[in-house]
């Protein structure tokens, strides 16, 4: 049998034990795509998983062979000597681009017990001066001399979930029964970010579970989690407290971001999440991509029916977390929160 067909056959026997052992939905790309029943089927399982959970597995996604390059690129990226990797220190970047070491990064003013390598589109800088301070966010990249091919992956995996991500925002505005294209032109060369991760295991027990990344939303449209064997990703679910989103082969995490839930009124809405600290002798691994719109665009409000307005509930009121319809002040807010030292250190400010 073809090895292209082996995949498939298996991919399909893990998403029937998903569906059924699994409270976060899981979807297929190919339902969508093929159009009639099975298109509209998978609109009204997309609109309802994010009006309940605002988390689900997307499975038919084509990224498989990126994913695994881009992997051993960040495993091999992370065994570097640290003196290697502080060369290209997020520090040294006003872009907010590199590598954050272990506990180097902020969440509700906690570190994070992991490290991780972020990337962004790779573009020239531009002149700061009299603009909005969003224009920070744009610039080059860095990358390691001792791994040239973490460039080459990492770039091609952010545009593959770039182009995932565009055709899944697309098919929200039609599962909310508006017109394709209601996301405007600002999605069509959107802002994106993606990150790198490692979780090491708990250096003693008390540590074990604790946290990897603390409880946040995320500050765009959506986000695409890629997940290793290890589990340790969480959401919040009403009644249900955190709900474990195990590793599931062939499929990738989604999860809705406050600029949605900006956008829906609240219809929609981003939802907490977590990542705890794996057991001793464990490593996680994952990869995390944001798509927002384009920095100088403003989120527009939906026109939802009647019925959905009414069950909009505005967007969430945090004064810890404001939410801001300017894209670019919305995701610099996102970055200054995390990573206060770079923003310091480059006179950044909202």
């Amino acid at each position: 049998m073809h090895a292209r067909s082996v995949f498939i056959i298996r991919t399909q026997f893990f998403l029937v034990s998903a569906m059924k052992n699994s409270v976060i939905p899981v979807l297929d790309m190919q339902d969508l795509r093929a159009g009639g029943e099975r298109r509209r089927a998978f609109l009204a399982k997309l609109a309802e998983a994010a009006r309940t959970v605002g988390f689900f597995y997307i499975a038919g996604h084509e990224l498989d062979t990126l994913q695994g390059q881009t992997f051993r690129a960040a495993k091999a990226f992370f065994q570097l000597p640290l003196e290697q990797k502080l060369t290209v220190e997020m520090l040294n970047s006003p872009h907010f681009r590199g590598y954050t070491r272990l506990q180097g990064e902020l969440t509700q003013g906690k570190p994070d017990f992991r490290e991780q390598f972020d990337v962004m589109r790779e573009e020239p800088a531009l002149s700061t001066e009299n603009a909005p301070r969003w224009t920070q966010l744009i610039g080059p990249n860095q990358w390691p001399s001792a791994l040239p091919e973490l460039e080459a992956h990492a770039l091609a995996y952010q545009e593959a979930q770039t182009e995932l991500t565009q055709e899944l925002l697309m098919a929200f505005a039609e599962s909310l029964g508006l017109n394709s294209d209601a996301f405007g032109e600002s999605i069509h060369k959107p802002y994106v970010h993606m990150k790198l991760m490692r979780y090491p295991g708990a250096e003693h027990e008390q540590q074990a579970g604790g946290q990897g990344v603390g409880a946040h939303k995320d500050p765009g449209y959506l986000t695409i989690v890629t997940q290793d064997q290890q589990s340790g990703l969480q959401v919040e679910m009403d009644g249900k407290g955190w709900v474990d989103v195990p590793p599931l082969e062939g499929a990738v995490v989604v999860n809705i971001g406050e600029l949605l839930e900006l956008a829906s009124n609240g219809y929609l809405r981003a939802t907490n999440h977590r990542v705890l600290t794996p057991p001793a002798g464990t490593s996680r691994f994952s990869i995390a991509f944001f798509m927002a719109a384009q920095l100088d665009s403003e989120v527009p409000l939906l026109a939802l029916s009647e019925a959905q307005r009414a069950l909009a509930l505005g967007p969430a009121s945090d004064p810890n977390n404001p939410l801001f319809s300017q894209v670019g002040k919305n995701v610099l807010k996102g970055r200054m929160r995390s990573h206060p030292d770079v923003a310091a250190k480059f006179q950044v400010n909202s």
